[in-house]
């Protein structure tokens, strides 16, 4: 329990982490954010096809895990469709400071849970280690994510370290999920490899439907290609010595 709490707590705080560069300047070119956001795109895909998908087919069979991985990639179209989505990147997307600019906030913050429960969740598994590598990468998404929402406060004229602990406080939530996703996991019998297909679909809902998307949109393909595969050397080495 202590080390899910860690864990999710350093994942949450990576919001906040990201958020800090807002307090000195309020534009981040689009060369080294594509790169920045591929990078991490390989890192989340190497968590959930070479980690969380192993463990939950160890753990049950392909059945769970197909069932698992289209609950959660269903999940996360759902609030995708339902939910107000918003082009943080725009500096033009001008709102006033009312109920629709905190309806997004809001929004930007149930986006948040899933990504807390695939924390919880894998702290669950056999694999001792599975915990601390898929919260780094979950942390590692979050950080650019955290400086995108900043950047969209303080363009709507909210001061910058409100901006900054409005954005610390969407990634927080990641805590709540994360401490659900332990608790059902662990309490209930036979639901861990669900949960961990879950948070494998869920992962690369976000990775396919996201990121990849994101890092393609300003004329840097080839690097953000190169990101993206180092990203996913990396996790790869990460998961071979410590996973």
């Amino acid at each position: 329990m202590e080390m899910m709490l860690v864990g999710s707590m350093i994942s949450a705080l990576a919001t906040g982490v990201g958020a800090i560069p807002i307090l000195f300047f309020r534009h981040i070119n689009h060369h080294a954010r594509d790169t920045l956001v591929a990078l991490t795109a390989g890192i989340m895909m190497a968590a959930s096809v070479f980690s969380l998908i192993p463990e939950a087919v160890n753990m049950s069979n392909l059945y769970v895990l197909a069932f698992g991985m289209l609950l959660g990639t269903t999940t996360l179209m759902l609030i995708e469709r339902y939910l107000p989505h918003v082009d943080l990147e725009n500096p033009n997307n001008k709102l006033p400071i009312d109920s629709q600019a905190l309806l997004i906030i809001s929004a930007i913050t149930v986006h948040n849970l899933p990504e807390g429960l695939s924390v919880g969740v894998s702290y669950t598994g056999n694999n001792a280690e599975l915990g601390g590598l898929i919260a780094l990468a979950i942390g590692l998404q979050n950080a650019p994510e955290g400086f995108l929402v900043a950047l969209f406060l303080v363009n709507q004229n909210i001061n910058r370290w409100t901006a900054l602990a409005v954005a610390t406080l969407t990634g927080s939530v990641e805590i709540l999920s994360g401490i659900i996703g332990y608790g059902l996991t662990s309490y209930v019998k036979g639901l861990v490899p669900y949960g961990l297909s879950f948070a494998a679909g869920a992962m690369l809902f976000i990775v396919y439907k996201e990121l990849i998307p994101e890092s393609h949109g300003h004329g840097y393909e080839r690097s953000a290609t190169y990101a993206f595969i180092i990203g996913l050397i990396s996790m790869l080495f990460l998961i071979h010595y410590f996973g």
